[in-house]
């Protein structure tokens, strides 16, 4: 595993997106560990585009116009609900001490959905790791999966530690009605707007 690509994973994983935005919600709505579990999700939401470009399927998603558009609009649809939903539920960003059962699993239904619906991932694999994989070589795709797993570990642990600086100063934000006012429509505008530049990308 080289240096270039471990910079490359950081600086691709560090970059503010969707994931991004979803576990620093979490982390003040629910604190540390909800933004943790925010992180998990996301990253388990890249296995399938993991998965993708290792049996290939990212190929025919790459030659097929129609496919990359039915999947990148699915995506557009599930972040323009994302951010509806962000400004009409006033719980969407809230204290809550004492989470709801069942609440941990919506976490991770919506931070893996955000993941799944973002085709620019599994064009990113497809792109991203013939650059540091021959695959020709012997034991090609054992090295493909270990940079992958190596890719999903930073994945995990740069959002988490977003996610629990955004919960290390909930209590500082979150009893300010006024600010919270300003954060729910933040991350609505957020969300409206990686789903507008989703929209507008072209594969």
């Amino acid at each position: 595993m080289s240096l270039a690509f471990l910079l490359t994973t950081l600086v691709v994983v560090a970059t503010p997106g969707t994931g991004v935005v979803y576990t620093l919600a979490a982390g003040l709505s629910r604190g540390r560990r909800a933004s943790v579990v925010a992180a998990f999700a996301c990253t388990l939401g890249i296995v399938p585009h993991v998965l993708a470009t290792v049996t290939g399927l990212a190929a025919l998603l790459n030659a097929s116009a129609a496919a990359f558009q039915i999947l990148k609009y699915a995506g557009v649809a599930y972040l323009l609900y994302m951010a509806w939903a962000t400004v009409r539920d006033r719980d969407a960003i809230a204290v809550d001490e004492e989470a709801a059962p069942g609440s941990a699993g919506r976490v991770i239904v919506r931070g893996v959905l955000i993941n799944i619906l973002n085709p620019k991932l599994t064009i990113f694999f497809f792109a991203f790791l013939p650059q540091f994989v021959d695959p020709g070589e012997p034991g090609a795709l054992p090295r493909m999966l270990w940079l992958s797993g190596v890719f999903m570990l930073t994945t995990f642990v740069v959002f988490a530690g977003y996610g629990i600086l955004a919960a290390s100063v909930r209590s500082h934000v979150t009893s300010r009605p006024g600010v919270m006012a300003w954060l729910r429509r933040g991350f609505a505008g957020s969300f409206l707007a990686l789903g507008a530049k989703l929209a507008l990308t072209a594969k």
